[in-house]
């Protein structure tokens, strides 16, 4: 299904999105024909419900429940079920929502079309919708594609997306765009010093590799920096099967990132973009980097490897140190770092972190606005000595298993030291159940918030 609007057409059916607490007032306006009909089929405008009303053997229209403010809380997109349960055909929205609440339920909808299809191809259907008129359409589509090629990214199996097949599509998004691209790999990654990225990928076949993306000739600076580690065994400290079986989507935090970049460039955003990408594999060989070894940082920090399974890191430290170098005016990292930020907030929460005030109640205010939520959490000063091991200046897997997502955040804060306005996003990149316009599997988090909250960020 295709993820974008059409055209008006006489023959398009009206979808009337009617709220529980507005179904009386809609039934008012209706013909007693259809009052019965609804009654009849017990149509009480729960969320994602739908009723067709025949007319002379054809739809003349469909009723979808839009629920209580209490279940809309709960389950937000709730337009995007609605599409799935539509017979094939065009259809018009009508609908009392407008503004912020409207571009949500309509963002659903394009969503809502998205399958990850690659592998077994599923059923296509023909719905569509027609542009509303008074919405910026080109805006929600950009959006949508975004949100498309980052879910695609991490849906990708592992044996499809090494650090080779993450370059390829950062290089396909670059062409499409008009971006610059370089790519530094392999034993390249030591001459250029990179010695962590290099240190952490030697191991696979697949050579690491720094992606180094940069698009715009004007305005304000901002640079991405994504975890792209295609898959993650924990190395020498080798993960449990049940805890390798999500790996492929390792690589969360460059697909987001990828993905930001698609929307951003998409709209024509007046800033300078830049998207640093340490595209790794965490493999195990004889030539892997092992518990007690003490890496040099691009920074000059020295590392201690406590375990080899905390990898994602010391390859975001590399690349966030070569983004300090040229300090940008907003800098961000995404990764899908650690199982204790899941601990904490769950798969649907994207934590966050901070340095400057201000720019954290920008985006949490962002974030509710577009229904992309976010949470923050503390660079929590007291915590510092939990990184430092004594041997090296920093620990990359404290011991005590305490905060694991703050002593993370502050790990990765010693590498960005010229640039004072940073945020970096510990997200979960994965749905693990089915929802409206969020089916199980790689889902993007922070970037629509992100997206909605730059103007103010940077500002443009």
């Amino acid at each position: 299904m295709p993820l974008s609007f059409v055209s008006p057409t006489e023959s398009a059916v009206p979808v009337f999105l009617i709220g529980a607490d507005d179904l009386d007032a809609f039934l008012a306006t209706r013909s007693d024909d259809d009052k019965l009909w609804l009654k009849a089929n017990g149509f009480s405008a729960a969320l994602g419900t739908v009723c067709v009303i025949p007319a002379g053997g054809k739809i003349a229209a469909v009723v979808a429940g839009f629920g209580t403010k209490k279940t809309r809380a709960r389950d937000r997109f709730g337009f995007g079920a609605v599409r799935a349960k539509l017979p094939d055909g065009t259809y018009t929205l009508h609908t009392v929502l407008t503004g912020e609440a409207l571009e949500e339920q309509l963002l659903a909808w394009l969503l809502s079309g998205y399958a990850f299809d690659t592998y077994a191809k599923k059923p296509k259907s023909s719905v569509h919708l027609v542009a509303p008129e008074g919405v910026d359409i080109a805006r929600l589509e950009a959006i949508a594609a975004g949100e498309a090629l980052t879910r695609d990214l991490i849906n990708t199996p592992s044996n499809d997306m090494g650090p080779a097949e993450l370059e390829q599509a950062a290089r396909s998004l670059a062409q499409a765009h008009g971006a610059e691209i370089s790519v530094t790999m392999g034993e390249g990654l030591l001459e250029q010093n990179f010695p962590m990225i290099h240190a952490v990928g030697r191991a696979s076949p697949r050579a690491p590799a720094l992606i180094d993306m940069r698009w715009g000739k004007a305005g304000p600076t901002l640079t991405l920096v994504g975890k792209g580690v295609c898959f993650d065994t924990g190395g020498l400290n080798l993960k449990p099967g049940a805890s390798m079986g999500l790996m492929k989507k390792d690589m969360g935090g460059a697909a987001t990132v990828l993905g930001l970049a698609k929307m951003i460039m998409a709209l024509n955003l007046p800033l300078r973009l830049r998207v640093l990408i340490p595209a790794v594999e965490n493999a195990v060989s004889g030539n892997a980097f092992r518990p007690q070894d003490v890496l040099t940082s691009r920074k000059g920090l020295t590392v201690e490897i406590n375990n080899t399974d905390a990898e994602g890191r010391l390859v975001l430290a590399d690349a966030l140190a070569l983004a300090d170098e040229t300090p940008p005016d907003l800098l961000i990292s995404m990764a899908t770092l650690t199982g204790a930020a899941r601990v904490a907030v769950g798969p649907d929460l994207a934590p966050f972190f901070a340095t400057d005030p201000k720019d954290a109640l920008v985006l949490s205010a962002a974030a509710a606005k577009v229904a992309d939520p976010v949470w923050q959490l503390p660079y929590w000063e007291p915590y510092e000595s939990m990184i430092e091991p004594g041997i090296a200046d920093l620990d990359n897997a404290p011991s005590g298993g305490m905060a694991g997502s703050i002593t993370a955040a502050l790990f990765l804060r010693r590498f960005v030291t010229e640039t004072p306005r940073y945020m970096h996003f510990d997200i979960y990149g994965w749905n693990p159940t089915a929802a409206p316009a969020r089916p199980k599997g790689g889902v993007g988090q922070g970037a629509r918030a992100l997206l909605a909250a730059l103007p103010e960020l940077l500002p443009l």
